[in-house]
């Protein structure tokens, strides 16, 4: 039993639900951190607790107990798992981690630069025009105009150009394959680029399953070579001793976004290093982890350019300052005519998201 001795009530002071949701949370984050492996999660808490007295009066037992009767965890071949619901938590902490950093008014719908036919009415007024929907017909206004013409209203002369309706917000369909590099240097020298990669993933599939159900997003994670995965896996992906095979990243989202009927599509790629692998015609793998090889760029760059004809945007999220990893990226976007941003670690979720809902490019 997890008990709170209160003595002197203040502002700050959290009650018990609170202090145990705040232990959730931490579980949670640590464990996205080691794959969601529940026992290392759990030796990682015990190790927190040892240190900084995390779990209060609470024995590491009774946390997993705790963690128990919340739904959060369970046994499975003799092996403690999490749930389906902790799976959910995940992908919701995730998206409200980044909603916290935004400021107000930073975020918005699909929205392109002009109106047009579309869902959500805008305030702006403008004159009836055949095969508009009886249903944007602003009545007051219309009555309004019937009016200035015609004040006896004998036998309500309504004529066509009377007739306003509303303008309306174009809403533009996405569909979006997420690349995310899980190349060894991404847990190179010490610093977790992994877990932030993972939480941008998660939210983008939080945020889209809510808001914007109808839109596409598939996930790639790509070493020595780039495979889709499901969505539910997101928190599962590992990194590797791989090299990073851009071309077949880029590869596979074009053959994914080819099937798409949506009016945008787009590749979204977070990574930390330049290419340095490529499959050549026989199927053997050829790589060079040294400066950027030309015969490995090349054929990257080709394949920039089939995503650009194809109507395919790259934009590419670097989560390092490399001068080869920058030098590449600028060849990337000019063949692509896409987009690149550095972004810091902390800042990879709220940059990718943001730019998601505004959709600010002008699509070809």
């Amino acid at each position: 039993m997890y008990w709170l001795r209160y003595t002197r009530w203040h502002e700050s002071a959290t009650t018990a639900e609170q202090e145990i949701e705040r232990l959730f949370r931490l579980f949670r984050l640590v464990l996205l951190k080691v794959d969601m492996d529940v026992n290392e999660a759990l030796r990682l808490m015990e190790l927190l607790d040892e240190r900084y007295g995390v779990l209060g009066q609470m024995t590491i037992d009774e946390f997993i107990e705790l963690l128990r009767a919340h739904g959060l965890i369970e046994e499975h071949k003799g092996q403690l798992r999490p749930t389906a619901k902790t799976e959910r938590l995940v992908r919701t902490d995730a998206l409200q981690e980044i909603f916290r950093t935004l400021k107000s008014g930073q975020l918005g719908n699909h929205e392109i630069p002009h109106a047009g036919q579309g869902t959500e009415l805008l305030p702006e007024l403008r004159p009836y025009l055949f095969g508009d929907s009886p249903s944007l017909i602003n009545l007051t206004a219309t009555f309004q105009n019937v009016l200035l013409r015609d004040s006896t209203l004998e036998a309500f002369p309504l004529q066509e150009e009377d007739i306003a309706v509303h303008e309306t917000e174009h809403m533009t369909s996405c569909a979006t394959v997420l690349a995310i590099d899980i190349s060894h240097s991404m847990v190179l020298y010490g610093e977790d680029r992994i877990t932030p990669a993972k939480q941008v993933a998660l939210a983008l599939v939080e945020l889209i399953s809510t808001k914007y159900p109808k839109d596409l997003l598939e996930v790639v994670v790509f070493g020595d070579e780039a495979r889709r995965i499901e969505r539910q896996l997101i928190p599962y992906i590992t990194v590797g001793p791989f090299h990073t095979n851009t071309r077949d990243a880029l590869r596979l989202s074009r053959q994914i976004l080819r099937r798409s009927r949506a009016a945008n599509k787009q590749v979204f790629m977070i990574t930390d290093g330049k290419p340095s692998a490529i499959f050549e015609d026989n199927g053997r793998l050829y790589k060079n982890p040294f400066g950027l090889d030309p015969r490995i760029v090349n054929k990257t760059l080709d394949e920039a350019v089939a995503c650009r004809r194809e109507g395919i945007t790259i934009s590419t999220f670097m989560i390092a300052q490399d001068a080869y990893l920058r030098s590449f990226v600028e060849e990337l976007t000019r063949a692509n005519r896409g987009r690149a941003m550095y972004c810091d670690l902390d800042q990879l979720g709220k940059v990718l998201v943001v730019d998601y809902i505004r959709n600010r490019r002008s699509y070809r």
